[in-house]
């Protein structure tokens, strides 16, 4: 087998290697099936926390799955209350009179996938249900009051004013307990997924009372479609006095080994400005208190009924007789969309509240290049355009940086032929070869270090980018020209069944070899720009680099196109400023020349 052969199989077994490697540590797990819960606990300790008193908990309204009790369908839970209708040009669903539980909201604007007809996206259902997840409102007693005194998680609330909670008109409900209280609840909605909760309890008692309010979620069991990638959180998030938290789902189950860890951990006392609640990839539900108030920050998790919680608990208040009292807080229930999470930010004066989007480690990068795709998505109409808009902004900013290093490849292009003629006097010596080497570096005033500047540079900027396409929902079934109507997911055309002219579905084990149109661009762009460079003295660097642009096309073949558009924009920016900076330094590389000779001389040698 003679040496070239060798070389080749040896890339062969190298790339599938990297790509192997690649999929079992790096890429994306499936969405794991966890088992559905359905009950929680809903309160506090008097003055303190809300603990839910015999039957009053959530297992009064829903059974039990860990036990062995069948959950019924969401429809059929929704059947086991009265509620008020929820309908605003965002947001539909119902709220239930049996605890006043916010529990029934789907998101108008957003579908499960990008097929026709596809389903709305669900973002709370009912206790009893599969998938239970909901926000709950409620009074925790202090001083001698009874937990029969106060609302809880199945009070039987009765409507006093609205018969539809829409953006124009709110909804009041109302509880008499038939011992001189009497409490109501104002529940609001904006044009977004802002709700506005407003607890009020009137004192027709000759004795004063005291009481504490509190705020709800619930969570019965991780979410179904958890997507469990390490760039990515899910699971509690909050912001404390400015310092913003988050706690994997995983870390929530860990609190119960130690229970001094868990007390230090999940509940926190907030001064001046808060919120804590749950997110989503895409998606999250936060209890909100009025900037300024102070309250105690609660995540939780209870094993025997596989629940996540968070609450947010307000210091006790004490109502004279006579008198009445109201609490308003803020509950947020919708897409995470950037500009609809900002306004608010600045509006309620929500700190941290953009943050709630994971922008990651390189949030100094990834927050304004998302916030640059934005408003050139604006101004274009197509998010596709406006990426491959971001990549011209980019390479214009490194352009200075990219002539420096064009330049100095151009005249390591002019050395081409002397460092092949130190290669062949050398021989086998490499110490002499690097010396030589080095030395004509020295003489011609050449760095050939300068050329990896750019590269260095690309890899953050890659790496936010990657990110901002992850996890922003304006990414998310963003379309972009002819089949592709997705960003944020692979392109879906394959060289397999060509490009979709074959009537058949690729089988899954062959997924990471089917790549599709903008992959085959991104690795034939990127041979094309390697084509411009000095070719590596050393064989098996020349190998390497040879082999590299098909690898990443492999590699990158199962990444979001909207990641891969912007690769191929860049290959091609780069491609064209290299070549005419090498030609202005003299320098006249004949790219498609350079091609048909290699393919001229490997058909010789066969």
């Amino acid at each position: 087998m003679d040496e070239q052969n060798k070389n080749m199989i040896l890339a062969v077994a190298l790339s599938f290697l990297v790509i192997l490697v690649w999929s079992v540590f790096f890429a994306p797990e499936p969405p794991i099936d966890q088992p559905r819960t359905n009950t929680t606990e809903t309160g506090q300790a008097a003055g303190d926390v809300a603990a839910a008193p015999p039957g009053q908990s959530d297992e009064a309204a829903a059974a039990p799955s860990l036990d062995g009790t069948t959950l019924v369908s969401r429809d059929d839970a929704l059947q086991r209350s009265e509620r008020v209708e929820i309908k605003t040009d965002r947001l539909i669903g119902s709220l239930s009179l049996t605890g006043g539980r916010i529990d029934d909201l789907r998101l108008t604007g957003y579908r499960e996938t990008i097929d026709d007809g596809a389903p709305l996206v669900t973002l709370l259902s009912p206790a009893g249900g599969v998938n239970a997840y909901y926000a709950l409102y409620g009074w925790a007693p202090a001083g001698d009051l009874e937990f029969e005194q106060v609302p809880g998680a199945t009070t039987p609330w009765t409507v006093e004013s609205g018969t539809v909670l829409t953006q124009q008109t709110p909804v009041i409900l109302r509880w008499d307990n038939g011992a001189g209280l009497i409490f109501r609840r104002t529940v609001s909605v904006d044009e977004n997924y802002m709700f506005s909760i407003t607890q009020t309890v009137e004192n027709q008692t000759a004795n004063p009372v005291r009481m504490s309010p509190y705020g709800i979620i619930a969570r019965h069991g991780e979410p179904q479609n958890l997507e469990n990638f390490y760039i990515l959180h899910e699971g509690v998030v909050r912001s404390t006095d400015g310092e913003l938290g988050e706690i994997d789902y995983d870390d929530m189950v860990d609190f119960t080994v130690d229970p001094l860890e868990r007390a230090a951990v999940e509940k926190l006392t907030v001064e001046e400005s808060g919120w804590i609640g749950f997110t989503d990839k895409y998606w999250m539900t936060t209890l909100i208190p009025n900037p300024g108030q102070t309250f105690t920050s609660v995540a939780k998790y209870t094993p025997t009924s596989g629940t996540y919680q968070t609450d947010i608990r307000l210091p006790v208040l004490e109502i004279a007789p006579g008198a009445s009292q109201d609490v308003q807080t803020s509950l947020f229930a919708g897409a995470k969309e950037w500009e609809a999470i900002r306004n608010y930010e600045k509006s309620m004066g929500i700190t941290q509240f953009v943050d709630s989007i994971d922008w990651g480690w390189f949030y100094f990068l990834t927050k304004p290049i998302f916030v640059v795709l934005h408003y050139l998505n604006q101004l274009i109409g197509n998010m596709g355009w406006a990426i491959i808009a971001l990549t011209l902004l980019i390479k214009a900013v490194l352009f200075p940086l990219a002539y420096k290093s064009f330049v100095s490849m151009a005249r390591m292009k002019e050395l081409q032929p002397q460092m092949e003629a130190i290669k062949e006097r050398a021989g086998e010596d490499k110490q002499q070869m690097q010396k030589e080497m080095m030395a004509l570096y020295r003489k011609e005033k050449v760095n050939p270090a300068s050329g990896c500047l750019p590269i260095l540079v690309q890899i953050p900027i890659f790496f936010s980018l990657y990110k901002v396409i992850f996890v922003t929902i304006e990414l998310r079934h963003a379309p972009f020209i002819g089949w592709v109507q997705d960003l944020s997911a692979p392109d879906p055309s394959s060289w397999m069944n060509l490009f979709g002219l074959l009537p058949y579905e690729i089988p899954a084990f062959l997924g990471i070899l089917s790549i599709g149109v903008w992959p085959i661009l991104m690795g034939v762009t990127m041979w094309l720009q390697q084509k411009l460079n000095p070719t590596p003295t050393d064989p098996t660097q020349a190998m390497i680099f040879a082999w590299l642009p098909w690898i990443f096309m492999f590699m990158l073949g199962g990444f979001a196109s909207g990641l891969v558009i912007y690769w191929v924009a860049n290959n091609t920016i780069t491609f064209v400023q290299q070549y005419l900076i090498m030609r202005s330094q003299g320098v006249k590389p004949d790219v498609f020349g350079n091609i048909l000779s290699s393919f001229k001389r490997n058909k010789a040698s066969e």
